[in-house]
Formats: C-alpha cells, sequence, structure tokens
C-alpha cells in the first residue's frame, strides 16, 4: 500500500492527538477472481488481497475509551466500551461491530486513539469494509493485549457485520484480508477455513474494471439472494448448497421454482468453477483460467442477476481486447467493479481501448487500473 497513506496517518495522529502513534497497522482489500455467492454456502472462493486498502496510526489507552478520525470522511467516532449504541453511522458501525463481537465471545477490551486512511474505492465491491473490520480487530488485539488467529479474526468480523451491521456476508471477504499473501491468490473452503495459497501464473495482470456505479448491501438485493438459496436447500432438504451436486440439482429441477432453480444453479456450477480455476493456476493453464472467467460471469448475469447493465458493458468490452484472456463481475454486484485477466504486456493499449469504448456507450468515464498481491492485514 502506498507510503503516502502511512505518512499521512502518521502525520496526522500527531496534530490531533499531540504525539506519535505507537503502532502503524495495514489491511488490505481484495479482488475475487472465481468463486462468488458462494461463500454463504459454505462453497469455495478463489480471492487474492491487493495494493489497496486501509492504513491506521494508533497508540493503546488505559481506560475503556475509543476515538478514531477517519481522514477520508472527515468525521471522528468516540464511544465507551461500556455503553455504545448501534446509531447507523456509515464506516463507524463496523468498528463498533468488533467491539461488540469481541465482547460477546468474552473478550475484555480496553480503549484507543486512532486515525485511518484508506486507497480502496469504497462501494465498489473490493472489500473496504472487510478492512476496515480486521484492522479494528488488529487494534482491540493490540490495545488489549491479546492475540487473535487469523481464522479467529476472520470469523468475528463476519460475526460483527451479520449481526450489528445487518448484512449476511460469508467468510471470504473476512478471512483473505486476514490471511492473504503476496504473490499468491488464496483458494478458500469456507466450510473448515482451511486455505491454500496459489501462486498467481508469470506475465498476467489481474484488472480492475470500475464502472463508477455504486450500491449499498444493505438496500440492495443481497439478503433476498441468501433468502433465494436457503429456499432451495428447504425443497432439497439439505442445510446448504455446498451438499449439492449438479446431478442432485438436476433430479430436483421440477420440484423447484423455474427463479429458485436458477438461483441453486449457479452456486452449484460456480463451486465447480472454482475447483478447477485453481487446477489451471497451478498449471499456468491461461486459456482455461480466462474460460472460466468467463463463465462465471454469464452465470452471475443470467442464473443469478446479480451483474447491471454498466458491468454487462464493461465485461463485454474487455472480452473483445485481444489482451484479454477473460473478464466477469466481481463482488457482490448490482454495480462496482469487474476483473480482467489479461496479458501483462498489453495494459496500457487495454485500458485504453476499454475506457473509450465504456465513455463511448455509456458516458460514464470508468476508473482502471492493475492491481498487485498484497499481504493480509499486519503491524507494520
Amino acid at each position: 500500500m502506498a507510503n503516502s497513506l502511512t505518512t499521512n496517518v502518521t502525520e496526522t495522529f500527531q496534530k490531533i492527538y499531540g504525539e506519535q502513534p505507537s503502532m502503524l497497522l495495514q489491511a488490505p482489500g481484495r479482488v475475487n477472481l472465481i468463486g462468488e455467492h458462494t461463500d454463504y454456502s459454505d462453497g469455495f472462493v478463489l480471492p487474492v488481497a491487493i495494493n489497496l486498502g486501509i492504513t491506521m496510526a494508533m497508540r493503546p489507552r488505559e481506560d475503556s475509551k475509543v476515538r478514531v478520525y477517519s481522514i477520508d470522511f472527515d468525521e471522528t467516532m468516540e464511544i465507551d466500551l461500556s455503553d455504545y449504541q448501534n446509531t447507523n453511522d456509515s464506516w463507524q458501525e463496523y468498528i463498533k461491530s468488533l467491539a461488540w463481537a469481541l465482547q460477546e465471545d468474552g473478550y475484555e477490551l480496553r480503549g484507543w486513539d486512532g486515525v485511518m486512511a484508506g486507497n480502496i474505492p469504497i462501494g465498489a465491491g473490493l472489500s473496504s469494509s472487510a478492512a476496515l473490520e480486521n484492522i479494528a480487530a488488529k487494534a482491540f488485539a493490540l490495545a488489549s493485549d491479546f492475540t487473535l488467529s487469523l481464522a479467529k479474526m476472520a470469523i468475528l468480523s463476519q460475526k460483527g457485520e451479520n449481526q450489528w451491521v445487518g448484512v449476511n456476508v460469508g467468510i471470504m471477504d473476512q478471512l483473505i484480508s486476514a490471511a492473504g499473501q503476496q504473490g499468491h491468490a488464496m483458494l478458500i473452503d469456507c466450510r473448515t477455513l482451511e486455505y491454500e495459497h496459489i501462486p498467481i501464473p508469470d506475465h498476467v495482470t489481474f484488472m480492475v474494471l470500475d464502472t463508477m456505479t455504486r450500491r449499498e448491501l444493505t438496500n440492495s438485493n443481497y439478503n433476498l439472494r441468501r433468502q433465494e438459496v436457503e429456499q432451495a436447500c428447504e425443497v432439497m432438504q439439505i442445510d446448504l448448497l455446498r451438499d449439492c451436486s449438479q446431478a442432485m440439482l438436476c433430479a430436483f429441477q421440477e420440484q423447484l421454482e423455474p427463479l429458485i432453480f436458477k438461483r441453486a444453479h449457479h452456486v452449484v456450477t460456480e463451486n465447480d468453477r472454482v475447483l478447477r480455476f485453481g487446477e489451471a493456476m497451478r498449471t499456468a493453464d491461461l486459456q482455461k483460467m480466462g474460460e472460466l472467467l468467463n463463465q462465471s460471469h454469464a452465470s452471475l448475469r443470467d442464473d443469478y442477476e446479480v451483474s447491471s447493465k454498466e458491468l454487462n458493458t464493461i465485461v463485454e468490452i474487455s472480452q473483445a481486447h485481444p489482451a484479454c484472456l477473460g473478464a466477469r463481475m466481481t463482488g457482490a454486484g448490482f454495480a462496482g467493479c469487474a476483473l480482467a485477466l489479461i496479458d501483462a504486456a498489453q495494459v496500457d493499449s487495454f485500458k485504453q481501448y476499454v475506457y473509450d469504448n465504456y465513455h463511448a456507450k455509456t458516458g460514464i468515464e470508468p476508473n482502471i487500473f492493475p492491481v498487485d498481491s498484497a499481504n493480509g492485514v499486519q503491524v507494520l
């Protein structure tokens, strides 16, 4: 992550609190290469932590007060850990959610002072929320002198977002932001939380294609999709779609409403695509990787219906460029970003081509940029 973030939070901390911070923390965002809307069915996902994230300067306190200034929002959060409420104040609730989740799990917390800034486009589907949750969890652990495993950090971050913020996310975003490894993607089994770091093949680049359209998960159909998946499970009398094969799904097709069948079809086939993509990465089969990305987008567009006109447009334009091996929407969908796997030697021509054609078709100026892999949450 950019050194400018480190400088900015350090200098701002000194201005606000009158002394240098005692610690600097970073947590990355992520792009999910493949495996969308599978994590809350205990399925498989294959994200990569990226060199965009949140940086925080902090110092522990001896009392129970938490004070955090957000440079990006120009707002200060101040709470007492013995008495705080959910007021739906955007970014502040993600920090409160970790205080709540940790206390619910039996941890005794002390306060801390912090200043934070980030360079993840908010609402773009690159998981700024998970980065904020993990960095808050790390800050609470450091201030209160206890250790959290990476898996525990992810689980409690997910719990906070589910039960405090009110968005029923799966575990993927929190776990990749916690445990990512530079130079690798991470194949995650969302049931066991076991993961494998798979090297990213040489000579390719992942391009983020930000449509510059935005959504809020709490105001989208995200929770509705979860309900539709649960309906499919009820009919098939299984706990989660992780337990459903393609053959089993086909056997139940007549008993499922057509819409519910489509939703389940995406999840079941996407799980299969993730495992095949992981194998293609291990053997550096770039053509197969690209094909699976294209198939994933078609499934998200047609079966799960979480794409958008702008996402479909930018994906189709990208797929038409000769440098592009494959492209698809990434993140929860409804707006935000797509992802393209391209020949690293043609970054500039690809970027210009997609920019020009997307702008011509939509009137919107997209933000197109390559991302590098990064490590998970860490103390600098």
